[in-house]
């Protein structure tokens, strides 16, 4: 083996290695979040949680997909951003073991149209968005059967488009990306949009949407991380950070209704 073959697999090695994140220390969280609202929501208890000792590094993430990889992968200790029925679903999906540590807060998805003052002026063959991930479009789907444009099939608990068994004014609806769904609004006559996509659009939930899920919804937000870090002092801490009156108090002014604090549990 030859002295310049062994400098290249050595710098191979290094390079190699040092592509890879290290481990976090014990005095930083890493945490996985859409932008809107929830690494805003983080950003406020970043002072909190140094007050404990506590570094909390937040890495925001677009998609729906790449917080829990990368959760599950090692390269974060915990992310927020997902409701309960969707973690079920991904673990399901991808045979990952992910759980959640806390519920912080609801995030009623909406109706919303750049075309249409309101349900009622939704013309036959309208077209319509929904999201394309099986908990979302299931919720999607029980709002416009609350507002009365579809009725689905009675005790079915995820509800798909093949469980449509009325459909009064034959709207079309049209599955996209949860992200791109803003971005649809020019393109259909209504999309319904999950409240964080809605806000980082600078949609207004409260004054634009059509219709939105009330303060009942089951699908809170979630604090969620590894089974093996579930007690983690940092990832205690940083629920018990979101969890409290202050948190609440903030979400509360900054968002104007838009998503609804929990107490927690």
């Amino acid at each position: 083996m030859s002295f310049r073959f062994l400098v290249t697999l050595v710098l191979a090695l290094w390079v190699s290695a040092g592509c890879r994140r290290a481990p976090a220390s014990a005095d930083t969280l890493r945490v996985g979040a859409t932008p809107v609202p929830h690494a805003q929501i983080l950003e406020q208890v970043k002072p909190v949680l140094a007050a404990q000792g506590l570094r909390l590094e937040i890495v925001e993430l677009t998609d729906y997909l790449q917080p829990n990889l990368a959760l599950s992968e090692g390269e974060l200790e915990a992310n927020f951003f997902q409701h309960g029925p969707y973690l079920e679903q991904f673990n399901a999906d991808r045979g990952t073991r992910l759980v959640s540590a806390g519920k912080v807060h609801i995030e009623p998805l909406g109706v919303y149209s750049r075309r249409h003052p309101s349900l009622a002026g939704l013309p036959v063959r309208a077209t319509v968005a929904v999201p394309n991930d099986p908990t979302n479009a299931s919720r999607a789907l029980r709002l416009l059967e609350h507002g009365g444009l579809v009725k689905l099939r009675p005790g079915v608990d995820a509800p798909t488009l093949l469980d449509i068994v009325e459909n009064p004014r034959q709207l079309i609806l049209r599955e996209l990306e949860s992200a791109q769904l803003p971005r649809s609004l020019p393109d259909v006559d209504a999309a319904v949009i999950n409240t964080n996509y809605a806000l980082e659009a600078g949609l207004d939930p409260i004054g634009e949407a059509l219709i939105r899920e009330g303060g009942e919804s089951p699908y809170a937000n979630l604090v969620v991380t590894r089974p093996e870090l579930v007690d983690d002092p940092r990832v205690r801490a940083l629920v018990e950070a979101l969890q409290s009156e202050r948190t609440r108090t903030f979400i509360t002014e900054r968002f104007g209704g838009a998503i609804l604090p929990l107490s927690g549990g």
